[in-house]
């Protein structure tokens, strides 16, 4: 599979940390209400090196991520997506990076001073060449970096920073695009009620007049007529009570009631401590790993993104990255024992007799073989 690159500019401000020192709230978020319910991510959670691999020396401060030091510093994003919108905000020396798993790759060098970038890779069946590389200053706005590059195969981002060179980034932030509505809003073609096990047929499945899916009662089970292995998928979810438990299940044994990893949905925290998720926690893969904070609350509408692609599972709740996962687990057609790589539906969890949820704007998008 082909992309291509385009970079254009726009304003970015400056991040904030996403959480409070206050535990039991959330800092607010440095993505708009609106960024989050049209899936933009955050790459850098304004904290941490959190989904990042770094070779050399960083660090986080005063809210940036800050790389460089005596030898060369490299980070690397650890998701890869296919079509996406970046937007990121520098300062220093170095350089952006796109490496191909296909082969290839494209570099275009920052401006020392501050800078803004506005990158948007596009799946293409034309690529190979360099179309645009370009920075211009302007007096009221400040620096900003265009670029345009075709490239083949799903790319990993990297940052780059020569010895002895110092670079912060102040914000970074994505947007998946390319995806497929799998909910219509009208009625639930694409799906199906699960009936492998008819002692788990409760859930009551219904397309509201405001085109929201609502799920009551449990348990149960919807799945998705197609299949998916490597995908980002991304939906908005709430939950109306408190600490009600769902999940989507993805790379399911078809014919089987439930058996593929679950994307947990449980916005319950004990001690009142938003670091301390009961029962795994949004955006946890169940019984493999917790998510790290919980960033939604319950009947309040948030943005939930899985990314699988082959061994490593990430998620996002609201923007912010809550499992960055790699099953390492020996290779296994289910996956309750082992890493599952084959296609499989999706399907949304009916819990119990207390659920009561709502669901809308579920898309996908596939991602190319690696």
């Amino acid at each position: 599979m082909m992309f291509r690159l385009l970079a254009v500019c726009t304003a970015l401000a400056v991040a904030p940390p996403a959480f409070a020192e206050d535990k039991d709230k959330p800092k607010p978020n440095p993505l708009t209400a609106k960024e989050i319910a049209d899936g933009w991510i955050l790459l850098f959670d304004g904290e941490t090196t959190f989904g990042w691999k770094i070779d050399g020396t960083a660090g986080v401060k005063d809210g940036a991520l800050v790389l460089g030091g005596a030898k060369l510093t490299t980070a690397v994003s650890t998701t890869t997506f296919s079509s996406y919108e970046l937007q990121m905000q520098t300062n220093g020396a170095g350089s952006v990076n796109l490496r191909s798993s296909k082969g290839g790759s494209h570099s275009a060098g920052l401006s020392k001073g501050p800078s803004t970038v506005h990158i948007t890779v596009v799946g293409s069946d034309a690529g190979g060449s360099s179309l645009e590389n370009r920075t211009t200053v302007d007096p009221n706005t400040g620096t900003h970096t265009n670029i345009a590059v075709a490239m083949s195969g799903p790319a990993e981002l990297r940052l780059e920073v020569p010895a002895g060179g110092s670079l912060s980034v102040q914000s970074i932030k994505l947007r998946p695009d390319g995806q497929k509505a799998l909910f219509t809003g009208k009625n639930l073609d694409g799906w199906k009620v699960n009936a492998a096990d008819p002692k788990r047929m409760a859930s009551k499945w219904e397309v509201t007049q405001d085109g929201e899916l609502s799920l009551k009662n449990g348990p149960g089970d919807l799945v998705t007529e197609k299949e998916f292995d490597n995908f980002v998928l991304q939906l908005e979810c709430k939950t109306l009570g408190k600490a009600l438990n769902s999940g989507v299940f993805f790379r399911c044994i078809p014919g089987q009631y439930q058996n593929g990893y679950e994307a947990q949905i449980h916005n319950g925290i004990k001690d009142d401590d938003r670091t301390k998720p009961a029962d795994f926690g949004t955006g946890a893969v169940y019984r493999r790993i917790a998510a790290r904070k919980v960033a939604a609350n319950d009947n309040e509408w948030f943005t939930m993104t899985v990314v699988a692609n082959g061994k490593r599972i990430t998620t996002w709740v609201n923007g912010y990255q809550t499992v960055d996962w790699t099953d390492d687990r020996k290779e296994s057609d289910n996956p309750r024992q082992g890493y599952r790589a084959a296609k499989g539906p999706l399907s949304i969890q009916g819990h119990d007799p207390t659920t009561d949820i709502l669901f809308r704007n579920i898309r996908i998008a596939e991602l190319p073989a690696k």
